[in-house]
């Protein structure tokens, strides 16, 4: 057979659908295309070209983007040599032949719209998650990343592609460039792709936190996270028309102990407003003084918020999460706060100090 032996009758031609150029070997036998035929057709001069093992492109130039981020999918979805698949419920809306693989690492980043990111066409590997079983190889610019807990993927462009933190964790774990994990992780809150919590989540869950380039943009992210949390709560008392606080001030008893700072405090309601921008709990860090810290944080947060209530203080807790997707929602939050003092009995008198 030569590259002119003419095809079958199901007829492949080059389209503007990445899903009819490229395709697996087992695609092409379902049109009637052999894997002689296949091969025929890539051969040098040929019409069509294998980037990697049992998957086809057919056009001989470069690869595309999404042409690059396709063919990864079917390589690591492929069947196993039973030619058994058992294609997840969570896979319903893409291609079955990308079985459980999923996009992740700086190619989802890309898809999920970071400007850190490069493009998928100019990355020289593409991460692609796959079940801890899976006994394919990594192979040319697909790097097989293997996990014993597959996350529900997103669906972006017709591929299923990992969630942002988990991206951001994959991508992380290959990067040895302070600069760009911080621009990536700062990104990710900026732009109200995920929280904090969840990406700190996924960074422990990989073991990149201890690496000192992590630590330095963990910082930094919860720094983004706080500064935009704030800008939130000023929209939020201005924007609803609330009456205004004393912002960012500390409050102490006469004479007596640092009660701690709150963030808004209205003294005639006697009404705290506290941010919980607290770094996340790590879990298991396996790092007992790190731990400790952090229990210490949130036992020291608990006790001093009994303190003010004891005295009188209502204190309100907002998370950045709930400024961000539900700003009119915690607006009603405060301002029933605020109503409610009258019907109160008299808090503690309490010094407030500028901080």
């Amino acid at each position: 057979m030569t590259q002119n032996t003419p095809l079958p009758p199901c007829h492949l031609r080059t389209t503007t659908d990445v899903r009819q150029r490229v395709l697996s070997a087992a695609q092409l036998k379902d049109c009637g295309v052999s894997a002689a035929q296949a091969a025929g057709q890539c051969r040098t001069g040929g019409p069509w070209q294998q980037p990697l093992p049992g998957v086809y492109v057919l056009h001989p130039g470069p690869l595309t983007g999404p042409e690059r981020l396709r063919s990864a999918l079917l390589h690591a979805g492929r069947p196993a040599a039973s030619g058994r698949r058992a294609v997840p419920e969570r896979a319903a809306g893409s291609d079955p032949a990308y079985g459980e693989a999923m996009v992740t690492g700086l190619a989802a980043l890309s898809l999920h719209g970071f400007a850190a990111a490069p493009p998928a066409v100019s990355l020289d590997r593409i991460d692609v998650l796959v079940p801890r079983v899976r006994r394919l190889r990594s192979v040319r610019y697909v790097r097989l990343v293997r996990t014993s807990e597959l996350p529900e993927p997103e669906l972006l462009d017709g591929l299923p592609v990992a969630p942002v933190a988990r991206a951001l964790a994959d991508a992380v774990a290959g990067l040895a460039d302070a600069f760009v994990v911080r621009r990536l992780l700062t990104e990710a809150v900026r732009d109200g792709h995920c929280e904090p919590a969840a990406v700190v989540g996924e960074l422990n869950r990989a073991k990149v936190l201890g690496r000192p380039q992590v630590v330095n943009a963990v910082e930094s992210l919860l720094a983004e996270s706080r500064a935009l949390a704030e800008g939130r709560l000023y929209d939020l008392v201005r924007g609803y028309e609330l009456p205004e606080p004393l912002w960012n001030v500390d409050l102490r008893l006469p004479g007596g102990p640092h009660l701690g700072g709150v963030d808004a405090y209205w003294p005639e309601e006697a009404v705290a407003l506290e941010l919980d921008t607290r770094a996340p709990r790590y879990g298991r860090i396996g790092e007992d003084r790190r731990q400790e810290e952090h229990d210490a944080e949130w036992a020291g947060y608990a006790a001093r918020r009994e303190h003010l209530e004891r005295l009188g203080v209502t204190v309100v807790h907002l998370s950045p999460r709930k400024l961000r997707d539900a700003l009119e929602q915690q607006a009603v939050v405060v301002r029933t706060a605020l109503m409610a003092a009258a019907a109160r009995e008299p808090a503690a008198h309490v010094v407030i100090l500028p901080r």
